[in-house]
């Protein structure tokens, strides 16, 4: 069984949609989106994200935070339509968030114009009654510990937004909330990162837009599913009689239980997960849950990862399957890609027992002893660990798992006791842990960057 996994907000990285517009398929759907991005917003989606490149992916999120989320939805429909055409199959499809419309529009419940239009009514909604200030920030930890921290901020309109896992969950609400809930998290060594999220949402706080989006969007009915369509929100799968818009207007105050859904469709058979759009958020979640089976990530990895994923999942690959933009950390083919920490950790691999001489280390030496420690002791290819790739967030390593493998960095180069005040949230990126060492060994190659 095979599961198409659709990412929502935060999925859109800088050049994944470049190479898919040499494929005519994925061409044709996102000149489709672009047309009516041209309407609503008055300029191009396309010509736009050329346009603001150079702001980075973060500083696109946070200036346009509109165009990143039909960027992201482009992606997804993108990326399905190459699969599709080419006999590429999945068995089931799941959106995370703001996701779902994608997958609906996959499964042709809604037409591509529908799905779009659709997307900017639910900006327009959120634009003109959300006025409450709020935002989001994920959490370290399970849905329980989420809640033990939210019952000690009484009255704060704060609630658990997405339950991803034992490892990571979001919460919505206030932004003064937000702050306290970063602060008790940060006192207790969990992790708190605020999330680029221009709403609070899954949070009663937008009943008003909500109210607002199930009247722009009341009425849509399914085409009929060609694929079964899967909904963390709603706990069930779609059907064929729902009206479509309510329960996506209802999406917009109601919690994403993807862990959950991970857990019912591995019950069923789920061994194969794709990631239907850029990025790998989604598989590495699953992954930590579950991290014997098998993830694809078209968008992410070798300039090869989506013609391998239209092979592994029994399609015809041809000259025209494109080439996704390139970016530093590949794709393993077919077998599992980016995995999670094992629930049971490995052996200490022999490298941690071997002693690093103190003097005239050099940071190449330094990042390339880490590396193999890290990819031995959490059987990852050794490529994953770039400098900016952030250690729970991408490669779902969390904060028990981190601090272990700090200790061994620290017996490896005989770095002593852990400095006095010392937080693990200070070494989020591998880049950070490679600064660490080097600024702790006592004669190290002057060229830290």
């Amino acid at each position: 069984m095979s599961v198409g996994l659709f990412p929502g907000q935060g999925s859109y990285r800088i050049g994944c949609l470049d190479g898919l517009l040499t494929d005519p398929d994925a061409r044709h759907a996102i000149e489709a989106v672009d047309d009516i991005a041209a309407e609503q917003l008055g300029r191009g989606l396309i010509k736009s994200l050329v346009d603001n490149a150079a702001l980075g992916d973060d500083g696109l999120a946070d200036a346009e935070p509109e165009l990143v989320q039909v960027a992201a939805f482009a992606a997804s429909v993108a990326v399905f339509e190459v699969l599709r055409a080419k006999g590429a199959t999945l068995s089931v499809l799941v959106g995370h968030s703001l996701g779902e419309i994608a997958a609906l529009v996959a499964a042709g419940a809604l037409t591509l114009e529908e799905g779009t239009r659709i997307l900017f009514h639910r900006f327009a909604a959120l634009r003109e009654h959300d006025t409450s200030g709020g935002r989001m920030v994920a959490l370290s930890c399970d849905r329980q510990r989420a809640e033990q921290i939210l019952a000690l901020l009484p009255s704060s309109d704060a609630v658990v937004a997405v339950a991803n896992g034992a490892t990571q969950t979001a919460v919505s609400g206030p932004a003064d909330a937000l702050r306290r809930v970063a602060r008790v998290a940060d006192a207790i060594g969990m992790t708190a990162t605020h999330l680029r999220a221009p709403h609070p949402f899954h949070n009663p706080l937008l009943e008003p837009a909500r109210r607002a989006f199930a009247e722009r969007v009341r009425g849509h009915r399914s085409h009929g599913f060609r694929i079964p369509v899967f909904s963390p929100i709603l706990g069930r799968y779609y059907r064929d009689q729902d009206d479509l818009g309510e329960l996506l207007a209802a999406h917009l105050v109601t919690p994403v239980e993807f862990g959950a859904a991970v857990s019912r469709a591995h019950g069923s058979g789920a061994r194969v997960w794709v990631e239907v759009g850029g990025g790998r958020a989604l598989t590495n979640l699953v992954r930590a849950r579950h991290p014997e089976v098998t993830v694809l990530t078209p968008l992410h990895g070798s300039p090869e990862a989506l013609t391998d994923t239209v092979r592994f999942l029994g399609g015809a690959t041809t000259a025209t399957t494109p080439a996704p933009a390139p970016v530093p950390a590949p794709v393993a083919q077919p077998a599992p890609v980016v995995a999670a920490a094992p629930a049971v950790a490995p052996a200490t691999p022999p490298v941690a027992t071997q002693e690093v001489p103190r003097t005239a280390i050099s940071r190449d030496v330094i990042e390339a002893r880490v590396r193999k420690l890290y990819a031995d002791a959490l059987e990852y290819p050794e490529e994953v660990f770039e400098h900016e790739a952030e250690l729970e967030a991408d490669l779902g390593i969390d904060s028990v798992k981190q601090t272990e493998l700090m200790a061994r960095v620290g017996d490896v180069f005989e770095l002593g006791p852990r400095p006095e005040g010392m937080r693990m949230g200070d070494y989020r990126t591998f880049g950070k842990v490679i600064d660490f060492v080097a600024d702790s060994l006592p004669a190290v190659n002057g060229s830290r960057r």
